[in-house]
């Protein structure tokens, strides 16, 4: 357990930093952010999400099942669909109670709520290399969602931080923002390594639940804004890159 918590302190620890570092690009920017650069960098990281929920979630979930003797698709698939389920109705719940909150706000909630399946992701992650001691290349793979998430935390930080600014918002307070919209992947990823142990037998349901959450997010929020003008193709090509070096780095990191 310690050496679990450890290890999801450091993996939440490092997606929280390179939130940090992607926020303090306010201090850079002073002009406004060129729009097909924002694109990229939102299409980059829908690729490293829809990457990691499929080769360091969905298919350590197929695995785990097939290990417990269950049919290994029936986590994977209701566990993926309760994932999505549950952000659409959060969601659209928080969406019909904070009509009166500004623009500002509702953009920082929102990244937000998509970094609270992110920090259990890597905290499940963890927990299930923890869980499983015989099978110790499921801390590469944890290591290498981490990685992941930590890269495309980098444009988020900064595409929640900047557009403050631009809007008027003081220097400061914009970064502030944007590191608090992250400080919820420590906090779940930690609390998530805390239940993991006591319920291993669901943890191919929660890895495809997160899943699910994060590929929500992705379809929902981040293909839309990198593709809204429909003339430039530049986050299309981020979403690739994103999709491939999150590919590369698992299946190296596996090996």
């Amino acid at each position: 357990m310690a050496q679990a918590l450890t290890w999801a302190a450091l993996g939440t620890g490092f997606t929280f930093i390179m939130t940090v570092f992607g926020a303090a690009m306010v201090f850079f920017f002073r002009k406004k952010v060129n729009d097909g650069l924002q694109k990229a960098f939102l299409g980059f990281a829908s690729g490293i999400m829809i990457a990691a929920s499929v080769w360091s979630l969905l298919i350590p979930a197929i695995e785990q099942a097939k290990t417990s003797g269950d049919i290994p698709w029936v986590p994977a698939a209701a566990g993926f669909l309760m994932g999505g389920l549950f952000l659409f109705f959060a969601d659209s719940l928080i969406s019909k109670n904070i009509r009166g909150f500004n623009r500002r706000k509702l953009m920082v909630f929102a990244m937000t709520l998509h970094n609270i399946p992110e920090g259990m992701a890597v905290g499940l992650a963890f927990g299930l290399a923890a869980s499983c001691g015989e099978q110790p290349e499921l801390y590469a793979t944890a290591a290498a969602l981490a990685l992941g998430i930590g890269i495309q935390n980098f444009p988020e930080g900064a595409a929640v931080a900047l557009p403050l600014r631009q809007e008027g918002m003081p220097l400061k307070k914009s970064f502030l923002y944007g590191i608090l919209s992250a400080i919820v992947e420590p906090v779940f990823g930690i609390s998530a390594v805390l239940t993991a142990t006591w319920i291993r037998p669901a943890m191919p349901w929660l890895l495809s639940f997160a899943a699910g959450a994060m590929i929500y997010v992705v379809v929902e929020q981040l293909i839309p804004e990198a593709n809204d003008s429909g003339r430039s193709h530049r986050g299309v090509m981020g979403s690739m890159i994103g999709f491939m070096i999150m590919m590369i780095l698992d299946v190296a990191l596996s090996l």
